[in-house]
């Protein structure tokens, strides 16, 4: 607490007020203001750091009314208690001063021939300097406006600038805690508001919600520096509404460079452009190094983008599937949400075209769905490994095997080569494949009959086994099956 400031130990020493300590402590609380009130709960009206004068009308009968009277003040932020000696007062219970002890609240006496107005000017009088420096630093937080604009600080250095002219240590967080602006720190949870109409002023400082459309974006906390000239409640405010300016500008940017990462990603899907202006594209989004394809199911955008906030990455949203790009690590994080499935593809350099890793992608992540992994990477299978990378060979590999059967398969609505994969996955446990199935043992023994005369295969012989499953894995790999 700055020492220029009045205290309630001043107020007590002041020859003319005649003051004395009734009980409590708290005596270098500092004090803004005076005001009598007779009201039963006047902290809507307060500000923080005023001194409740009563002559007694408002101070209740009973012993849990009384202590609750006092706790109000104290939660609000007010400085002291002044009661007036005599008048209406009525008898004070030992809950009411029990409760100044444990609070360190001060509640002070007035003399029945020192008048309320008395103590008020005392105190308006020590205000009229302070005033003047808050009105001062108001001035300058308002030119910080301009500042934003014109000099294109970065918010940490913003904030600095506004904590060295305010004489408040501020801090940011969303409505959880989390951070709300980088290089911004966050408070202890412990003092958020449960509503945002809750008053402003807590123990050495301010709480304020930062605007936003559409409600609250978070929480501004601003707390006395020690030794500076803290600049009142007005100043905390115009500090929250830079703080929601500049949140405004940052989820501009984030959106714009959202939007314009969806579109090269969508080209870069598309192969539109070459490698070297694809290269550029992903350095304007921190991309380099090697890559990997992901595509994420079973979680909402809200919780992908969260995931991904601080991290490099493009974000593509393709029907059900959200299509993600960036650093191979990216896997580990998206693979930590609740109930996700997501499948990786094969790190890749960056620029490099992607109907590959597109094609690993969509096959790891129909394994992950199948076996309630939440990361599967391509290749992981130990089978993958072995095929090769070019389309035209995978496809002439599905032809020469599958063919008939998936041609059978569309025109018949059947399920012929998914019963053969899930056979085959199951180490070709015909029940525990039927269960999983959800069909009959006898009805999946036929329908293995049936694949393997539409390919030509023997599925007794290791050999037609082996090529049997990599052609189902470069069919996975190329998106042809379910």
């Amino acid at each position: 607490m700055a020492s220029d400031k009045l205290t309630i130990q001043d107020l007590l020493s002041s020859p003319a007020l005649q003051l004395s300590l009734k009980a409590g402590g708290g005596l270098d609380r500092s004090v803004s203001w005076a005001h009598a009130s007779e009201l039963v709960d006047p902290t809507p009206w307060l500000l923080g750091a005023e001194l409740i004068m009563t002559a007694g009308l408002a101070i209740p009968r009973t012993a849990a009314e009384q202590r609750a009277y006092l706790e109000r003040l104290d939660d609000a932020g007010a400085s002291g208690l002044a009661l007036s000696a005599q008048l209406h007062m009525p008898p004070l219970h030992d809950a009411f001063f029990r409760a100044a002890e444990e609070r360190d609240f001060p509640v002070l006496e007035v003399p029945l021939a020192v008048p309320f107005i008395a103590v008020a000017q005392e105190v308006a009088a020590s205000a009229q300097e302070e005033a003047r420096h808050r009105l001062g630093a108001q001035l300058q937080v308002f030119g910080a406006l301009r500042r934003l604009v014109t000099e294109d600080l970065d918010t940490p250095t913003l904030l600095r600038r506004l904590e060295g002219l305010s004489g408040y240590d501020v801090f940011l967080c969303t409505p959880q805690g989390r951070p709300l602006l980088p290089g911004v720190p966050v408070p202890d949870p412990a003092v958020l508001p449960a509503s945002v109409d809750a008053p402003p002023t807590i123990p050495g400082g301010f709480v304020l919600p930062v605007p936003a459309p559409g409600g609250p974006a978070g929480f501004l906390v601003a707390y006395e520096r020690e030794g500076a000239r803290p600049a009142g409640l007005a100043v905390v405010q115009h500090i929250a509404t830079v703080a929601a300016l500049r949140l405004a500008m940052v989820r501009n940017e984030r959106e714009t460079l959202r939007r314009e990462g969806a579109e090269t990603f969508a080209e870069l899907l598309q192969e539109v452009l070459d490698p070297e202006a694809a290269r550029r594209r992903l350095a304007r989004h921190a991309i380099e190094g090697d890559t990997v394809l992901l595509v994420v199911r079973r979680t909402t955008d809200e919780a992908l983008l969260r995931c991904l906030e601080d991290r490099p990455h493009l974000l593509l949203t393709r029907g059900e599937d959200r299509y993600v790009l960036g650093a191979p690590e990216l896997a580990a994080a998206v693979g930590a949400l609740p109930a996700v499935a997501a499948g990786a593809s094969r790190p890749f350099p960056p620029g490099a075209a992607l109907k590959v890793a597109q094609r690993e992608a969509l096959w790891a992540v129909s394994k992950a769905v199948e076996s309630g992994r939440a990361v599967v990477h391509y290749g992981d299978d130990g089978a993958g490994r072995w095929l090769p990378d070019d389309p035209a060979v995978l496809a002439a590999l599905v032809e020469h095997v599958l063919g008939d059967v998936l041609r059978y398969d569309e025109s018949h609505d059947s399920r012929l080569l998914v019963s053969a994969r899930t056979w085959m996955e199951r180490d070709r446990r015909t029940e525990t494949a039927a269960a999983a199935l959800h069909i009959h043992p006898n009805t999946l023994a036929y329908r293995l009959r049936r694949f393997g005369a539409l390919a030509d295969r023997d599925l007794t012989s290791t050999g037609a086994l082996a090529e049997v499953w990599l052609a189902i894995q470069a069919a996975g790999a190329l998106g042809l099956t379910d």
